[in-house]
């Protein structure tokens, strides 16, 4: 009996939300069990990486010259591939220690990406040590994991807003009807606020300052009570260290932009939308998912631009790993939403 039990633990798939800025793995039957940022160490003097996740993240910023943090993944692909494979590599045998077995594996995807994008991320996951591999789109993962009831007939609308892309997507019957994905999201929310800095007091920020800011000041519309922060950086004239007091206006102007890209595709997606999905979406709300979803006041602004009644999900940084995970629970009821599988 102990020794059925430690084989079908070994045979325990894992559904992986491979992010631009975080990765998040759930293993089935024990729900998510990691959850890191996507950054490697690596030794540019021989190409060995020497931290993974949240402890390469901690380096950002702070190392030699010989050793640089590198984010693999950019706009929801891959960008480097070979830290790509190592980092997830780790990440399974982190989880999934046991070498008598591989595991199956659920991959999320941006809906917009390539057929070769699709195939990179594949072969990185069997390079990494998976058996085989699948591949979900993130809304739809996004809208299993915030408990929409995707395969009815009724429309169902999720805007997953993650590091790299923002995914807005109409779901109905067990398929997307109409999508949106744009490579605008929370990696170009922090470079506004970089660029904006750099531009009114003549400061350099990190890309870990930033995010920083914008969770602490970031907004999509006018706040009850505005408030201001401190903020520590590089004088760019000066070279030496500057303390700088910046406000919540200040910081909802330096956003602007991206965020009214991410409202523009939520409204060409709903001008995409067929009549009779739009109904019962204005009936049942359009769901936020994704660490996007956690910027002040984006659920009023979208509120007020579509007239549509706005949810944001229970949890929306995990929502994409839970879904994928479900269908790895449910492999028999959710498989025709895994879009293809490895050779």
């Amino acid at each position: 009996m102990a020794r059925d039990r430690l084989f079908s633990s070994f045979r325990r798939g894992l559904a992986v939300d491979l992010g631009t800025a975080n990765t998040l793995v759930y293993l089935q039957g024990r729900g998510i069990v990691l959850n890191e940022p996507s950054v490697v160490a690596i030794d540019a003097r021989d190409g060995r990486p020497l931290a993974v996740g949240l402890e390469a993240k901690r380096m950002i910023g702070r190392t030699p010259a010989h050793i640089s943090a590198v984010r693999p993944l950019r706009d929801g692909v891959i960008a480097d591939f070979e830290i790509c494979e190592k980092m997830l590599g780790y990440f399974i045998r982190r989880v999934h220690p046991s070498r008598l077995s591989k595991p199956e594996m659920v991959i999320c995807v941006p809906s917009g990406v390539t057929g070769v994008e699709k195939r990179a991320v594949m072969d990185a996951a069997e390079a990494a040590g998976a058996r085989q591999a699948w591949i979900i789109e993130e809304p739809m993962a996004a809208a299993i994991g915030a408990g929409l009831p995707v395969h009815e007939p009724t429309g169902n609308m999720v805007v997953d807003i993650g590091g790299g892309t923002t995914e807005v997507a109409v779901i109905s019957m067990g398929g997307i009807v109409t999508s949106q994905s744009v490579r605008i999201a929370g990696d170009e929310l922090d470079e506004a606020i970089i660029q904006f800095i750099k531009k009114e007091y003549s400061l350099a920020l990190g890309e870990r300052t930033a995010e920083e800011i914008k969770i602490a000041l970031g907004s999509a519309c006018t706040l009850q009570q505005e408030v201001s922060a401190e903020i520590r950086g590089r004088d760019l004239i000066t070279g030496l260290p500057k303390t700088i007091v910046t406000t919540t206006e200040e910081i909802r102007d330096a956003i602007e932009e991206p965020v009214a890209a991410i409202v523009d595709a939520v409204k060409v997606t709903l001008d995409k939308t067929p009549p009779e999905l739009a109904a019962d979406i204005m009936e049942q709300g359009i769901v936020l998912t994704g660490g996007g979803a956690l910027l002040h006041g984006l659920d009023a602004r979208l509120a007020a631009e579509t007239g549509m009644p706005i949810v944001i999900a229970d949890n929306p940084l995990q929502s994409v790993a839970f879904g994928s995970g479900q269908c790895l629970e449910q492999l028999g009821v959710l498989s025709d939403v895994l879009m293809t599988s490895s050779r």
